[in-house]
């Protein structure tokens, strides 16, 4: 491959990484808070539906987004609700989001917009338009580092810059702020955070309205800036390679970016390894191509990463002692 090709395959990964970033981080705040989130799929498929449908009604993908975020973090309100107060199962009320997710929105565009489930097609201006960023034209004239400004770091949408924005503000927040350091406690022991005076309750809500705005602003991205309207089930199955990422890099932000963007160079790669013969083996079946990231996913969770150990309050429900 010569160099414009691997910037090329670079500037490919880097979309297809934006929405497991933005999930996986979303996923780091919930479960850090101790609440297992199988539900991360449904929220961003639901947000993804609002943000289309929202933005094809209005002509704004900034109420779009906005309509993403507020659904997503309805979603994890109902999450919120049958986790802490209820004390349910938490992973049956994840994958409940999900099931609800795949069938509402389908339904829902059906009704309003008779169109087999779809939303209608997104006019430019109804989108997150590509940011060009200061010369970027005449840097790219210059070989290699010109390129990699040109086509890798500039020409994204908003929401790109904003994902791996999101990282540093993220460690930061986790690492050296006190809302991030009660996030974690609660997460290992809540009881401890409970005899100190701090509510866990509270303190999980948070948690959980920070993953909904996150899931959100992935599923509108989907539908507003990768694509042009919502379909059928489109985030297949990011929302669990996000929960995949996230379990590889030990709950933590910076782990979780680089491995996001593995499985973006593997997603990146299939497109542009299918009809390709290769030495010894010949053309390999574009099934077998297609499958590389949820294979990767597999294999993550299989336990070839070493032992990774979650916060040790996770999916155990809180009862306050009286």
């Amino acid at each position: 491959m010569s160099p414009t090709d691997i910037i090329l395959l670079l500037d490919s990964s880097v979309r297809f990484a934006v929405p497991l970033m933005l999930a996986a981080l979303a996923g780091l705040y919930s479960e850090r808070s101790g609440i297992v989130d199988i539900g991360l799929e449904g929220k961003m498929l639901g947000g993804a539906f609002a943000a289309a449908a929202t933005a094809a009604v209005t002509g704004s993908v900034w109420l779009g987004l906005a309509a993403a975020m507020g659904v997503s973090v309805v979603m994890s309100m109902i999450h919120a609700l049958a986790s802490i107060n209820f004390r349910g199962n938490q992973i049956i009320s994840g994958v409940a989001l999900n099931f609800l997710a795949a069938g509402f929105t389908v339904f829902l565009g059906h009704a309003w917009f008779r169109r087999g489930g779809t939303t209608p097609n997104l006019r430019p201006d109804e989108r997150f338009s590509n940011i060009e960023l200061p010369f970027a034209a005449e840097i790219g004239q210059v070989p290699i580092v010109g390129e990699i400004y040109q086509q890798l770091l500039s020409g994204h949408s908003i929401i790109v810059y904003f994902a791996f924005l999101m990282v540093p503000v993220t460690a930061f927040v986790l690492y050296r702020t006190r809302f991030g350091l009660r996030l974690r406690a609660v997460g290992e022991n809540p009881k401890a955070l409970d005899t100190a005076g701090i509510s866990v309750a509270l303190l999980r809500y948070r948690a959980l309205v920070v993953t909904g705005l996150l899931c959100g602003v992935a599923g509108a991205f989907l539908s507003t800036a990768q694509g042009a309207n919502f379909s059928e089930n489109m985030t297949s199955g990011r929302g669990f390679i996000a929960l995949a990422a996230l379990i590889f890099a030990k709950w933590r932000p910076w782990q979780a970016m680089w491995t996001c963007l593995l499985f973006g160079v593997l997603s990146a790669s299939q497109i542009r390894l299918q009809g390709v013969e290769f030495p010894m083996i010949g053309e390999v079946p574009v099934q077998a191509i297609q499958a590389l990231p949820y294979i990767l996913t597999v294999v993550l969770l299989a336990g070839f990463i070493g032992r990774a150990n979650p916060p040790k309050a996770i999916g155990q429900p809180y009862i306050k002692e009286r």
